[in-house]
């Protein structure tokens, strides 16, 4: 197959720049640190109550989050049949874009008064993100040849990157402008957040390809949808290189994911950091990041990208393991301030390139279809649940054992059984070639 026009390949790319605000703005920086605040009780102390039971609020927040991704999990399959059996992935990317989209611009009217409001909003921000990205990641191979994946799937990010980090200054400016009112300047970005992600989103599905509608629509939605995964999960088994490769991926998405979601909360909440200065770490994430996805898209081309992955995978477990110890740090009465600043720049290094490299890699290895929506459902199924159970487990290890430090060292776990598997996948590789 040929790649796209540069037209279609940058409309793609348009739909990370415009819906990264969402992952950068709401879940990585301004929310986190709005929901502890509003969240604190007037006494200091973090414990709220919802629907009957007392949490600490920052283990609400990764609760609400997980519950979030396992919605959208358990409905992937019914919603992927839908898109490969009648021709209507844009529909549905489409869908979700709006209700990730008010959800974020519902968030305005969330205040101390209205806690379920924030819980509902948050989650149907977080479903519409979540939800929408499989229909974008299933375009991938249909608008890209193999040898170009990688590429393109960096461009991607790195729009992604650009236009969250432009999101973030305005909201930034916006804090730092109002003074009067704290909470009304993330409450006015959340809103802008919407704007951005509905308005730029528009340009993606202009220039995305029309699908074809079959003539005869056949099949339950409702069973056809999970017999689809059935089927990949069969077609994955014989397939052993791609079978330890997505094994491995499930275990390292675990600590992946929820160090990127709850390290504001990390920052802000257990050393606690100034807001202002936690907003301008995240933006040198973003900016750090864009370089590293670049870099490790140029490291794949030259060692393999089960080889660049398997490198990211223990630089991951170091971060663990130097968070842990700063968290010592400031319990022991030192500032662990710029200590801090290096973990998140370490963290930007490799967090963009670790998920473009993932994307693109089982884009190259997954076999020839036509049922790119669902093997990417497969994918981000796959995703999904391991980010259920990643960040749930380090809100419970929080509840749990009284410290979000222990639940960081926690995540080590799911690294050395992700490198594992790919320490397999590439002795697969390896074999497959030499029988070549």
């Amino acid at each position: 197959m040929q790649t796209a026009s540069k037209k279609v390949i940058n409309g793609w790319a348009m739909y990370d720049w415009a819906n990264s605000v969402y992952n950068l703005v709401i879940t990585t920086t301004f929310f986190p640190i709005y929901f502890t605040a509003v969240t604190k009780n007037a006494d200091g102390s973090d414990i709220v109550s919802f629907m009957g039971r007392k949490f600490v609020n920052s283990s609400l927040y990764d609760y609400t989050l997980a519950a979030s991704y396992l919605l959208v999990a358990l409905f992937y399959p019914i919603l992927t049949s839908v898109a490969d059996t009648r021709g209507n992935k844009k529909s549905f990317m489409k869908f979700f874009c709006y209700l990730g989209a008010f959800g974020c611009s519902l968030l305005f009217f969330f205040n101390a008064g209205n806690l379920w409001l924030g819980v509902i909003a948050f989650m149907m921000a977080c479903m519409g993100y979540v939800g929408s990205v499989v229909f974008y990641n299933a375009y991938l191979p249909e608008i890209a040849a193999p040898e170009d994946r990688d590429r393109i799937s960096a461009k991607g990010y790195s729009y992604g990157y650009i236009g969250s980090v432009l999101m973030q200054a305005i909201g930034f400016a916006l804090v730092l402008m109002i003074k009067d009112d704290p909470l009304l300047g993330p409450r006015i970005t959340f809103l802008l957040v919407g704007l951005w992600w509905l308005g730029f989103a528009q340009i993606t599905f202009a220039r995305l390809p029309k699908e074809s509608r079959p003539e005869i629509i056949k099949g339950n939605i409702f069973t056809d949808g999970f017999k689809e995964v059935k089927k990949v999960y069969r077609e994955i088994k014989q397939l052993p290189l791609l079978k330890r490769f997505l094994r491995g991926f499930f275990f390292y998405s675990m600590g992946v994911q929820t160090v990127m979601l709850a390290a504001t909360l990390f920052g802000s909440k257990l050393l606690g950091l100034p807001d202002t200065k936690l907003i301008i770490t995240v933006v040198l994430i973003q900016l750090v990041a864009i370089l590293g996805a670049i870099v490790m898209s140029r490291l794949s081309a030259v060692y393999g990208n089960i080889k660049v992955l398997m490198g990211v995978v223990l630089f991951w477990i170091v971060v663990c393991i130097a968070a842990y110890f700063t968290a010592q740090v400031k319990e022991n009465g030192g500032d662990p301030e710029y200590l801090f600043y290096g973990l998140a720049m370490a963290v930007g290094l490799v967090m963009g390139g670790i998920q473009s490299l993932s994307r693109s890699t089982y884009a190259k290895l997954m076999p020839e279809t036509k049922d790119t929506a669902s093997y990417f459902s497969y994918y981000d199924l796959t995703e999904k649940i391991a980010i259920v159970i990643g960040i749930f487990s380090f809100g419970f290890i929080e509840e749990l054992t009284g410290s979000m430090k222990n639940s960081v060292l926690s995540l080590i776990v799911f690294f050395v059984v992700g490198f594992a598997w790919l320490l397999s996948a590439l002795a697969k590789q390896k074999e497959q070639m030499a029988a070549r």
